[in-house]
């Protein structure tokens, strides 16, 4: 089975920066779209960014300018370089994987906390 594993998380001061990674557990083919969500106490997961195979990329409005994505097909592996962080940027960040494999498979990794001081 696969697992997302994730690391980087962390409590910063507001201003500061993170760099999320996720990579899958064991090799496996490549995804067809990575990506983050994110999810604040009380609130609904949301998605953050993603990136597809071909490297087109989506932000959400609140990360725009602030947050980066890439990835390592080679590696299966996604990356969220976060910058001017936020308060409001508090949150469970999720990996998020999606394969077509003759099927359509979707992973999640559990969570890496990110907290922001002000």
């Amino acid at each position: 089975q696969v697992q997302l594993v994730e690391s980087g998380g962390g409590l910063v001061q507001a201003g500061g920066s993170l760099r999320l990674s996720c990579a899958p557990s064991g090799s496996i083919s490549r995804f067809n779209i990575m990506g983050w969500y994110r999810q604040a106490p009380g609130k609904q997961r949301e998605m953050v960014s993603t990136i597809t195979r071909d490297g087109i990329t989506n932000y959400a409005n609140s990360v725009k300018g602030r947050f980066t994505i890439s990835g390592d097909n080679a590696r299966n592996t996604v990356y969220l370089q976060m910058n001017s962080l936020k308060p409001e940027d508090t949150a469970v960040y999720y990996c998020y994987a999606y394969a077509n494999w003759g099927a359509a498979y979707a992973y999640w990794g559990r969570g890496t906390q990110v907290t922001i001081s002000s």
